[in-house]
């Protein structure tokens, strides 16, 4: 089956057979996706005979995440791709997680022949029983077309559950096989050393460094000239990290350093000394005279780990404030002395658990319930089940392999994390007449909407169709929801859970549905820092589910000689449920996090797991990214596939105000795929408001480079794919030096609460202009910004009709030098 994402009608395809039109909405026209079924992560990337060898984490049965197998593609020039059959699927032991491919050209595996050397897999197999992780091989001396498994794998085992996503390549000054390979959890990389890709032995550790608020994935190691010069080479490790991304969620970033066939050793040493300021509170020896309420606090700061807790870094001095005396169940506040606001921003560590404040919660009780639909104390009743996954009766807490459940009310709640989260089924109430205007429900578990392929949700349904549903948000807290029936008095419904999920967060946790005659609010269980002027959260942060904390800062300049407090609340009693503050201070400058301070391959919410090919013509790297994100990969409203990849990117090292920066650009074969004539405008001013480029730069497939001189406008840009209230903003923010997309209005945004956002990169202006190019798909926005060492990716959902661009100026006016749009052809597969 041929898989082509590109052709346009004056370009010839590379294709073997005939593309037919593709009549997906949101099926790219030049990104790559499978014909069918879920993916992730791209595997074994490497150029052999002629063709790049794209593989990629595959879920042939299914469009969510599951049965992960090695898909695969090839491509002869990086932009037209033919899908062929599953390389390396998953069996009855292990599923075939991440990994990378070479071509064994010296024969040291014996896989191959002097004549036909063997393509070579390293990937993880995650072993079925027991969720081992270790490092396996298959090889292929067919170019790939079909692979047998070692039968001596896996050739690297250290017991670990979190051992994963194998780099290998040819190391020339050792004559050997060189691997880095992710301690996910430790946020490590380990460098190994063989002579026949069977016997490992280890080098050296790097990290943790750069950002850790999450786990680290998919290492890649190469080396790079800088600013084009073969006698100044450095090496970059690329790594990936989920959640702690710059944007939210999953991301990749990146170090720049060296390596001597032992040990990687970055340039940054990760040193960071905060801007000077007047300390606030140091919580050396005591609160002072800040108060507390409740117990999370204790009678004084710490000055270590408490009792149950992991190991704490990033204080400053010897005592910190922590809200884990008595453990994650405990909650309380901290609550500071009025000062006065005489600098322009307030600094200070953070650390804990990541739950931020929510304006819209409640600290009190619920509205009473006019009578109760279902508390699950004794047994399901009247209530119909069906599959496993709620077994004979509701539970009573948190099962066997489940982390702790909390949030429900009495004994019993619904929790089909029976058996983990390979159970599936439905639960339906008897019908009941909609008497009460509010239905109120408890509910936590996975977020995995009804509208979703594999949903973990409830949903009320009436005459047959679903009117109202509601789902858990990747937390065992269950937390109250609520849905206005109003319009529905009188109707008969059903209330149903259900769970048809068997991957991450698969299940789903209800209590207490009740009819109510208001609704009910949820429960606050922040645990934050809040700044607060006349009595009112006017900031707020919170930790990243780490025992280190980081720096962060509120800018106060609206706020300048008025009153204000600190308040460090804790209403949190699961998982993470504490926070840790440190060394407030008021100085005149930021601050920065080491998530603002790391380097990122992609400032967007949407590149994850990048790799590059190996043995690329030329000696050039390109390099590839999956397109989304772990925060809501498996909702993503895309079907019968999901998921597409990044278009492949050249990069390099360049020096960049005195610091050597990875850069991207689009690979130049995209540009075969332009079509007719481009629509150009030079020398144009753009007053304050936004003007249409008319339908001659219209389209649903577009690739815009533009030049903009920023004279007096705070900010100028592009807004592409604009339709009926719906826009993509692409544009540069001149009052903070910033590249920035913004996708709240981009269309399709309530799929997940973590999709709608604006995503920023930090870029300078040269000689008071911007340039940026902007790659336009059906589902997608790629930016380039300056020289390319500012990239934001991002998905986006929009009406097929909103097919618009204009351009835009706020604050100011400013004059385009120079703006060219190609039409990027029609899609074929």
């Amino acid at each position: 089956m041929t898989a082509v994402l590109t052709a346009a009608a004056l370009v010839v395809s590379t294709s073997p057979a005939p593309a037919a039109p593709a009549i997906e909405t949101y099926r790219p026209q030049f990104h790559f996706t499978p014909e069918r079924n879920w993916m992730n992560d791209p595997n074994g990337l490497v150029h052999h005979k002629g063709e790049y060898h794209l593989f990629y984490q595959h879920n042939p049965n299914g469009n969510s995440w599951g049965d992960m197998s090695w898909g695969h593609a090839v491509s002869r020039d990086l932009v037209h791709w033919e899908e062929l059959p599953v390389a390396i699927s998953h069996d009855d032991e292990e599923m075939v997680f991440s990994g990378s491919a070479v071509v064994d050209h010296a024969n040291t595996s014996g896989f191959g022949t002097a004549d036909e050397p063997a393509m070579v897999a390293v990937y993880t197999s995650s072993l079925k029983i027991g969720g081992r992780q270790a490092q396996s091989l298959a090889y292929s001396t067919d170019r790939g077309r079909t692979w047998t498994k070692y039968a001596d794998n896996p050739v690297l085992d250290i017991g670990s559950t979190e051992f994963r996503d194998p780099e290998v390549q040819w190391y020339e000054p050792t004559r050997s096989w060189l691997m880095a390979v992710a301690l996910a959890t430790e946020r490590k990389i380990r460098f190994y050393s063989s002579k026949d890709l069977k016997s490992w032995e280890p080098l050296s550790d790097f990290g943790p460094a750069g950002a850790t608020g999450g786990v680290w994935e998919c290492p890649d190691l190469f080396p790079l000239p800088v600013d084009g010069d073969p006698g100044k080479t450095k090496w970059v490790l690329v790594v990936s990290i989920n959640p702690g991304g710059i944007a939210g969620g999953s991301a990749a970033q990146y170090f720049v350093g060296d390596f001597d066939g032992t040990r990687f050793t970055a340039d940054d040493d990760g040193s960071y000394t905060p801007p000077d300021g007047v300390v606030v509170e140091d919580f050396e020896s005591s609160y002072g005279g800040w108060t507390t309420t409740g117990s999370a606090f204790g009678a004084a700061p710490a000055t270590g780990p408490l009792e149950g807790q992991l190991p704490v870094g990033g204080v400053e001095g010897t005592g910190y404030a922590s809200s884990f005396h008595g453990g994650d169940g405990s909650t309380g506040t901290l609550t500071s002395p009025p000062f006065t606001v005489d600098r322009r921003y307030l600094n200070f560590k953070v650390g804990g658990g990541r739950h931020p404040h929510d304006p819209q919660a409640s600290t009190g009780g619920t509205p009473p319930a006019r009578e109760v639909l279902a508390d699950f104390e004794n047994g399901y009743g009247a209530w119909t089940a069906t599959g496993e996954a709620f077994g004979t009766a509701p539970a009573t807490g948190t099962l066997p392999g489940q982390m702790a459940v909390s949030g429900w009310e009495g004994g019993g709640l619904v929790n089909t994390f029976l058996r983990g989260d390979a159970t599936v089924g439905t639960l339906t109430s008897p019908e009941f007449e909609i008497s009460a205007p509010y239905l109120n429900f408890l509910i936590g578990g996975g977020n995995h909407p009804v509208t979703s392929e594999a949903p973990t949700a409830v949903r009320l349904v009436v005459d047959g169709e679903v009117v109202r549903s509601a789902t858990g948000k990747d937390s065992e807290a269950l937390n109250w929801a609520s849905w206005d029936l109003r319009d529905l008095a009188g109707r008969k419904a059903r209330f149903e859970v259900v769970d048809d999920n068997t991957g991450g967060w698969g299940h789903v946790l209800v209590d207490h549905v009740v009819p109510a005659d208001a609704p009910a609010r949820p429960r606050s269980t922040e645990t934050s820092v809040n700044l607060l002027v006349d009595g009112e959260v006017v900031r707020t942060a919170t930790g990243a589910d780490s025992e280190t904390l980081d720096w962060a800062s509120f800018d106060l300049a609206e706020f300048v000689g008025k009153q204000a407090r600190i308040a460090v609340v804790d209403r949190n009693t699961a998982g993470w449920g504490h926070v840790m503050v440190d060394r407030f201070t008021l100085a005149d400058a930021p601050a920065r996090s080491t998530v603002e301070r790391a380097d990122w391959v992609d400032f967007g919410k949407d590149y994850y797991a990048p790799v590059s090919w190996e043995d690329a013509p030329g000696g050039k790297r390109y390099m590839i990214g999956w397109m989304n994100n772990w925060q809501y990969a498996g909702n993503t409203p895309t079907s019968p596939w999901r998921s597409a990849q990044s278009v492949a990117r050249q990069v390099g090292l360049r020096t960049v105000d005195g610091e050597v920066e990875l850069v991207q650009e689009p690979v130049r074969a995209l540009d075969r795929l332009h079509r007719g004539a481009p629509f150009i405008v030079r020398g144009s001013t753009v007053r304050e408001g936004s003007r249409s480029l008319g339908e001659r730069a219209a389209g649903r497939a577009l690739d815009i480079r533009a030049t903009f001189a920023l004279r007096d406008a705070d900010r100028v840009g592009l807004k592409v794919r604009g339709g009926a209230g719906q826009e993509t903003v692409i544009g540069y923010d001149t009052t903070t030096g910033e590249l920035y997309v913004d996708r709240t209005r981009s269309g399709r945004v309530d799929f997940s609460p973590d999709f709608p956002a604006v995503q920023r990169a930090p870029l300078a202006a040269v000689d008071g202009k911007v340039t940026l190019r902007a790659l336009v798909d059906r589902s997608s926005v790629e930016v380039f910004g300056g020289a390319g060492q500012a990239v934001i990716t991002g998905l986006v959902f929009p009406d097929p009709t909103s097919d618009g661009v204009e351009v835009f100026a706020e604050g100011g006016s400013a004059r385009i030098d120079r703006l060219t749009v190609w039409d990027m052809g029609t899609y074929r597969r």
